[in-house]
């Protein structure tokens, strides 16, 4: 495949480098906004759709997949702030309806400690799977495509999770868990009487003049531009390669369902990070991992060693397209991406994923590049 690039502002041999590699390894194309202290520099890589040679609109609408969270996480902490939810008041004081354990907290949602079992499917630690409803990965691959433009309200996703055997005691462990941010989203629907669209809107796209992100809802239709993302699956013995840009993503909900742009991921995480949107107390409080894998409410932190500091990070990928987003603490140098690609049930994409992301995490972040192939900590 030919790699078509473009950039704006200096030249940035190490980022061309990058994100032409990404898409040797795999992707079908990669859209990159980096902002430091050498200024802006925005380029693509690859293909906007397969079998075409258009290069990925470096102004592309994306879907964000789990960095969905971190603004969920950023609406209830402003909400919080207001004095309208309590972070450490039970979670069933304000969604009564569900009768959560009282033990479960506003907290414990947002940063994955409540024990609620996953909507999405439970994969736990000796290689059990216990599924939820269908989705891309696994099994149900096959049945998601096939109904992928179905509606699954929110309240169905979590009364589906809560029919299941939590995964531990409230506050004992941490497991992710998508249905702990679909509770967060009805919560802040049911304490403002709006939907989660309006306050977005109301507390973080307004403000901040976002005009490229969308909280779709049951909507599968994504703005223009955009690349377009795939799903490889077998059907009748036939492999299949369907077109999967247009879908119904209420089947992940909040954990992963907003669309978004590199101009507006940047424009918001850099502002995040920078103390603009919350009070100096909530944001520590959002950015204090807990001890087992290093989550916050809603976003992770990371040491990535002497050579490249702290960094935090929520990354995201839904059916064939990833979102990545990096910041230093202070919110002045911010990593964006948005990569699609051709997925399937097995993710066979992971490894090069993982090795994509490191990738770009060095040549921004860090004085000294590592080997990408190398695991950090």
């Amino acid at each position: 495949m030919s790699i078509t690039l473009s950039n704006q502002g200096q030249d940035r041999p190490e980022l061309q480098k990058a994100i032409e590699e990404i898409v040797e390894s795999g992707f079908l194309g990669v859209q990159l906004r980096v902002n430091d202290e050498q200024g802006e520099w925005v380029g693509s890589a690859g293909a906007r759709e397969l079998g075409g040679s258009a290069k990925p609109p470096t102004n592309g609408h994306f879907r964000i997949g789990s960095s969905t969270k971190n603004f969920i996480a950023t609406a209830v902490l402003m909400l919080v702030a207001e004095g309208r939810i309590g972070l450490d008041a039970p979670a069933d004081d304000y969604l009564p309806e569900f009768g959560l354990d009282r033990r479960i907290t506003v907290r414990m949602l947002l940063q994955h400690t409540s024990g609620i079992f996953n909507h999405t499917g439970e994969l736990y630690e000796d290689g059990t799977f216990v599924p939820g409803i269908p989705m891309p990965y696994g099994s149900t691959g096959k049945e998601w495509v096939d109904n992928r433009f179905k509606t699954h309200r929110p309240e169905e996703l979590v009364r589906l999770a809560l029919s299941k055997s939590p995964r531990f005691e409230p506050g004992t462990d941490w497991s992710y868990s998508n249905t702990n941010y679909v509770l967060a989203r009805l919560l802040i629907e049911k304490v403002t009487d709006h939907a989660f669209a309006e306050e977005l809107q109301r507390l973080i796209l307004g403000p901040l003049a976002m005009t490229g992100t969308v909280a779709p809802g049951i909507s599968p239709e994504i703005p223009e531009p955009h690349s377009h993302s795939y799903y490889r699956h077998e059907d009748a013995g036939q492999e299949k390669t369907v077109d999967i840009t247009r879908q119904n993503p209420s089947w992940v909900a909040a954990g992963g369902d907003m669309i978004s742009t590199t101009q507006d991921l940047h424009t918001y995480f850099s502002a995040l990070m920078g103390g603009k949107l919350l009070p100096a107390g909530l944001l520590a409080e959002m950015r204090t991992p807990e001890a087992k894998i290093g989550y916050g409410l809603g976003v992770f932190a990371q040491d990535a060693g002497p050579d490249c500091g702290t960094l935090f990070h929520h990354n995201g990928a839904q059916g064939g397209s990833v979102a990545l987003m990096y910041s230093t603490p202070d919110g002045s140098k911010t990593l964006i991406a948005g990569l699609n690609c051709v997925d399937d049930a097995d993710l066979s994409i992971a490894t090069a994923f993982q090795n994509a992301q490191q990738r770009l995490v060095n040549a921004v972040f860090c004085a000294e590049q590592a080997d990408p192939t190398q695991p950090t900590h």
